[in-house]
């Protein structure tokens, strides 16, 4: 089967383009590499098969001769974190939204049999009750949630009025080996655990009883795969693991010394999905464990040696505008 992949180079992008290529696909990356790296392309098995492509998904006239005869795309590319998005509003618009209608135009043009749209669970925002379903009131916080919401919207409305077959996965913080060591300050994961190869403190947000759904990328990609696989057009279903673990608890497993740094605006203290729809529709259910899923980061844990290693001071600074705007 000929797949394409948007943001193929990237943390989730490059582990779905792993088991594409281990089932035997034929499959093309889109990737302008602003965050995706080369080598996590490169460390994988057949990895010269991929026809990889250096290109911005916004450029609609570069990438749509691309989706000829590929029969299913999954739009994974998108610019991701909280403060830079705060920063730069153009840049994640013309990324998160332009960039999706971009790939939603060459596909339907193609005639692509399945679409699969990476949504974010940032969409929710600070929800109502827990756990949380896809039913919950859109209250996105800052600009990456809201462009990844309104590009999820695209979506769902390319299926609605034009037939394409899409679908949309709302991922849940998403952790595990090849996630960004850049020096965007971002997930908690990556920042823990350059934190720990270097024996610094863990720089824990408040008094750490934050919870957070934390979802291997392995389950994940599974989950692209079923949805890519099924008869479903139009749904829109969290992917999770449905079991909530606080930064306490995280810090526990990875273990270390910890410094506390100022609670922040906008976010949820809590992060909770309700999985019921995607077991019923695609019979998906994660099956890595966070004890499983942080021993297989500490294992791989020497990706991370160059990531910039985060102190309270340094923190304080990156996220300046994050309580100067949503204060």
């Amino acid at each position: 089967m000929k797949v394409l992949v948007t943001g193929g180079a990237g943390f989730i992008g490059s582990h779905l383009v792993e088991d594409l290529l281990g089932q035997g696909d034929r499959v093309t990356v889109i990737d302008n590499l602003s965050t995706g790296r080369m080598e996590n392309l490169q460390a994988l098995p057949g990895w010269k098969k991929i026809d990889f492509h250096d290109l911005d998904i916004a450029d609609h006239r570069a990438i749509a001769p691309l989706f000829n005869g590929v029969e299913r795309v999954f739009h994974i590319a998108a610019l991701a974190d909280i403060v830079p998005s705060i920063q730069q509003p153009l840049a994640y618009h013309r990324s998160n939204v332009d960039g999706t209608v971009s790939v939603l135009e060459a596909a339907r043009a193609a005639g692509v049999k399945k679409l699969v749209y990476a949504a974010s669970s940032s969409c929710y925002g600070i929800p109502d009750s827990y756990p949380t379903t896809e039913s919950a009131p859109a209250r996105p916080q800052y600009p990456y949630a809201l462009t990844k919401y309104v590009g999820e919207q695209y979506v769902l409305h390319w299926a609605k009025v034009y037939g394409l077959p899409a679908v949309s996965l709302r991922f849940f913080n998403v952790y595990g080996p090849r996630s960004r060591t850049s020096g965007t300050y971002g997930a908690v994961f990556g920042i823990f655990l350059a934190q720990k190869l270097a024996g610094e403190p863990f720089t824990v947000v408040g008094d750490g009883t934050q919870s957070r759904d934390f979802t291997f990328v392995t389950d994940v990609v599974a989950a692209c795969l079923a949805a890519a696989d099924s008869d479903l057009e139009g749904e829109v279903m969290n992917v999770a693991s449905g079991k909530p673990v606080s930064v306490n608890r995280l810090v526990e497993l990875l273990g270390g010394e910890v410094t506390h740094i100022p609670k922040r605006p906008g976010e949820p203290d809590r992060t909770h999905a309700d999985i019921s729809k995607i077991r019923r529709l695609l019979g998906w259910k994660p099956e890595i464990s966070i004890e499983v899923g942080v021993k297989i980061l500490c294992d791989n844990i020497d990706y991370w040696r160059n990531a910039p290693v985060w102190t309270p001071e340094t923190i304080a600074d990156a996220t300046r505008d994050w309580f100067k705007y949503l204060g």
